[in-house]
């Protein structure tokens, strides 16, 4: 690019510099031969006077009377009305000379003749001058082609580095404009799209690290759950139970992997339907029973019951799931799941006997990758994201004893 910018450039100053100065050359050259030939005619209309005034007072004509009047390198020569010849300077040679012609009321003749020696070497110069100025013109305009393509070459280097960037994988903008109209809109569509491709990545990395931290107790309290059935085979009756149970999970598991997408995809999407609490609520204890046993821990259920909440329940569960998680793996003790109202709204809290939130969390245990027992910082983030897409809000009202609170909205019909 840079050579055929600089190329055309250089083309159309040639073309401009032929257009230009050979016009010019030839008028220039005219003008010169024109002033010397008129400059020979004044020499012979001087000499004719002077001779025609020396006639007039009877003097006689020689060589004395317009020495003077023959400039370096021309020849004068009278021919008087008698046949007799009068000259000055020495006759030039060659076949290119000035030459003027000048007749007198007395029957005299003056030629005179000039060598052409100066006039082409003036017009040399000219030539030369003229050539000088096309040979500098040709050079600023190399030197202003070269800078013109490295300056349109540059931005265009840069979009192709940052096309580049983005196809392989680094979708960071780079803000930068260059004072072209035209590239600079090039360079925006390119931000722009590398503004929307990074929160692409960004949303298809939390979403696989959400679904694969929300999916990880499910699938271990149902991997749990099989083992149970096979070691209890020879029951069919409890085998019944469990495995429906089981499936009660799996269904639980194929919502919460579409609740993640669709929360991923339109956060503010109406999933929210009236449900009864205690069901959820059952569902927990029966997913985390053999769990808590294994570990010594107790899950105890306290305050309301029968009440009808609004949202969506598969949601609320996995909210459920991940605070009764939380309580096992950093809290202590029983853990408490108690329901009580609040307004027009219902309060579920989760509350353990550990030594709590540190203080100097507080509700950053909320944020992404803050975590202060070496977790992955992930549940209670998803928690709330996944309580707010449905309506509801997820808080922590107390850090010692730990109480995390899920409010929800309440049926009118309860």
């Amino acid at each position: 690019m840079k050579r055929r910018m600089i190329n055309s450039l250089l083309g159309v100053v040639l073309v401009v510099v032929v257009v230009f100065c050979v016009p010019l050359a030839l008028v220039e050259k005219r003008t010169i031969v024109s002033a010397a030939q008129d400059r020979t005619d004044a020499t012979a209309v001087r000499v004719l006077g002077l001779v025609e005034n020396r006639l007039a007072n009877h003097e006689p004509v020689n060589e004395r009377s317009f020495d003077n009047q023959v400039a370096e390198g021309g020849y004068v020569e009278v021919q008087m009305a008698d046949g007799s010849v009068v000259s000055v300077g020495v006759r030039p040679t060659g076949g290119h000379l000035l030459k003027a012609t000048e007749y007198g009321g007395n029957g005299e003749t003056v030629t005179v003749e000039q060598s052409r020696e100066d006039v082409d070497h003036e017009i040399a110069n000219m030539l030369l001058l003229l050539g000088v100025v096309a040979l500098l013109a040709v050079q600023a305009a190399v030197a202003l082609a070269v800078w013109q393509a490295k300056r349109l070459a540059r931005p265009l280097t840069d979009l192709a580095e940052t096309a580049e960037r983005l196809g392989s994988g680094d979708p960071r903008p780079r803000d930068r404009r260059h004072g072209v109209p035209e590239l600079d809109r090039v360079a925006e569509v390119l931000d722009v799209s590398a503004e929307r491709i990074a929160r692409m990545l960004t949303a298809e990395r939390r979403l696989a690290a959400d679904a694969s931290h929300q999916l990880r107790t499910p699938l271990t309290a149902l991997s749990m759950r099989l083992e149970e059935i096979t070691a209890l085979a020879e029951e069919p009756e409890t085998v019944k139970e469990e495995a429906t149970i089981a499936l009660q999970q799996v269904e639980r598991l194929t919502d919460v992997v579409q609740r993640l997408l669709t929360t991923q995809r339109d956060p503010r999407s109406p999933t929210a339907v009236a449900f009864e609490l205690d069901e959820v609520i059952k569902q927990q204890v029966e997913e985390w029973g053999p769990t808590l046993r294994e570990r010594g821990r107790v899950l105890s259920l306290e305050g309301l019951h029968g009440v009808i909440a609004v949202g969506t329940p598969g949601t609320v569960a996995q909210v459920l799931a991940t605070l009764i998680e939380n309580s096992l793996m950093h809290g202590a003790g029983t853990i408490t799941l108690r329901v009580r109202p609040s307004g027009t709204s219902v309060v579920v809290e989760v509350q353990d006997q550990g030594a709590g939130v540190p203080p100097e969390l507080g509700n950053r245990v909320f944020e992404r990758a803050v975590s202060g027992r070496n977790s992955t910082g992930i549940g209670l983030a998803v928690a709330r994201d996944l309580a707010e897409a449905d309506g509801g809000r997820l808080e922590l009202l107390s850090l010692r004893p730990p109480v995390f609170a899920l409010f929800l909205g309440r049926s009118h019909e309860d």
